[in-house]
């Protein structure tokens, strides 16, 4: 055996460092990058790490528009009921009230000038100002009740013009309501005041009399026949109807009974859609929803420029003012003495009013008449009416009167406008998904497809749901070769 020298031996030495120094190096190669990458620099080794989370805001809203225009000045200076244009004969309500109920509910979540339009439109058309009720679906509470919203709130109304000038009733939701809740809503007040029927209608809209139909009858007197036909034994569906629509239901009659027969609306299909399920159902369930005419209710995305004209009264021409003006006056004095003189200089006591009358209706009442039925003015305000609904029909977005507003921010219960819209439309599309998949089916037409009530949430999907969206369209895509189904 040969034994390596003690010179040798010192000479493997430096070949072993070398090689376990290169070992060494490779192994901790990786860990020095890594290390290196996430050191601090030396020269902000000492800074401190703001490790506040990065909140990015949207580029910021611009200014909201100024306070809303003031559809209505006689209104505005107003102090009772009394102090409004009166009502044109033709339509004034019966009085004593009719035997029947005509109580009319007015559903209210975003801008007042249309609301304050069908309102006086109703009003104007003869419907009693007590059996009209607005409820007011804001979510604000008793903000508006209090005066605490400016015009510019998307969820702004005049309370006390509804109240005390107007002569309406106000019922505020106790939280923001859909739809389909407030529909329920309606059902429940009509329970709790033992109401076999109701009418209710939507505030953008604004009905008118036919003053071109002969013999006459005013919107309201037609709608109460109209209550007595749908209730007589010998009408053709008496005890089959569920809902009499007037111009589909932009004005409607509700027989509570039948509603409640088919369990009221689907509140988990919030907006569009949910009339769909219900006049569906009402179909599923041997219910008619015969129609009806009282007159003309236009569809409307915006308010007249000044509600007067909506009570029918026309300006006197000078002459004849000038004249009403110079009239004598015959008076009766003390043993039956009867004087002539001016009424400048008449000592006669004024005629009291029940309530004090502002000096701007008397102003008015004195430089205007009633217009007569069926004239020019109607005419007019009914080519007007038809302008502002066909200006409707031609806006892509129908609905964009909800838009108008975007002011409020820092007062009760404020909303963001832009979000509120957001959140609605969501609602809105949850809805109709919920719809579908209830029915398994996509469209308005329930009825006609075969389903059967009951078949609510136990059914299949059927081949509508082989249609697509395409920007807000449906269009048709094939199946099979020969088989193409379209929406």
């Amino acid at each position: 055996m040969i034994v390596p020298s003690l010179r040798s031996r010192w000479a493997l030495v430096p070949f072993i460092l070398t090689v376990f120094a290169l070992t060494l190096y490779t192994i901790r190669r990786p860990l020095l990058a890594t290390y290196t990458s996430y050191r601090p620099h030396p020269s902000t080794a000492a800074e401190p790490v703001d490790e506040t989370p990065r909140i990015i805001h949207k580029l910021p809203k611009p200014s909201p528009p100024p306070p809303l225009s003031e559809y209505f000045p006689l209104a505005a200076s107003a102090q009772s009921l009394s102090d409004l244009p009166p009502v044109p004969s033709w339509n004034k309500p019966p009085s004593p009230h009719v035997p029947e109920s005509t109580r009319l509910y007015i559903g209210f979540t975003r801008y007042w000038p249309l609301l304050q339009q069908v309102v006086v439109g109703y009003i104007t058309a003869g419907w009693p100002p007590e059996d009209v009720y607005v409820v007011e679906n804001t979510g604000t509470f008793d903000a508006n009740k209090n005066g605490l919203l400016t015009s510019q709130n998307p969820f702004y109304l005049d309370y006390h013009r509804l109240t005390k000038i107007f002569g309406v009733n106000v019922i505020t939701t106790p939280s923001l309501q859909t739809f389909a809740q407030l529909q329920n809503l309606y059902l429940s007040e009509a329970l709790n005041n033992n109401l076999t029927h109701y009418f209710w209608a939507h505030m953008d809209t604004v009905p008118q009399t036919h003053e071109d139909i002969q013999p006459y009858k005013s919107l309201y007197a037609i709608a109460v026949d109209i209550i007595r036909e749908s209730f007589s034994p010998s009408y053709e569906f008496q005890d089959r109807w569920a809902v009499r629509f007037f111009s589909y239901d932009w004005l409607a009659l509700v027989n509570v009974k039948n509603y409640l027969k088919v369990g009221g609306w689907d509140t988990m299909i919030g907006y569009y859609g949910t009339d769909c399920d219900m006049h569906g159902r009402f179909a599923l369930n041997g219910l008619e929803t015969p129609t009806a005419d009282a007159g003309q209710v236009f569809d409307v995305g915006r308010s007249l420029d000044d509600l007067e004209v909506l009570y029918r009264r026309k300006r006197k021409v000078k002459g004849e003012r000038e004249a009403e003006e110079g009239k004598t006056v015959v008076k009766v004095g003390e043993h039956g003495k009867v004087t002539i003189g001016d009424p400048k200089n008449s000592t006669a006591p004024a005629p009291t009013p029940d309530k004090p009358t502002a000096p701007e209706i008397i102003k008015y009442l004195s430089s205007t008449e009633e217009d007569t039925l069926g004239g020019p003015g109607w005419t007019s305000l009914q080519t007007t009416l038809e302008s502002l609904a066909e200006e409707k029909r031609r806006d892509p977005y129908r609905n964009s009167w909800q838009l108008k507003q975007s002011g409020g921010t820092g007062e009760p219960f404020y909303y963001d406008a832009d979000g509120w819209e957001k959140a609605l439309q969501l609602t809105v599309a949850a809805g109709v998904e919920i719809y579908e998949q209830k029915w398994g089916h996509k469209g308005c037409d329930i009825q006609h497809v075969g389903l059967k009530e009951g078949d609510q949430w136990l059914v299949e999907k059927d081949q509508t749901w082989a249609c697509e969206r395409d920007g807000g369209k449906r269009k048709c895509r094939e199946r099979s070769e020969d088989d193409t189904v379209c929406c």
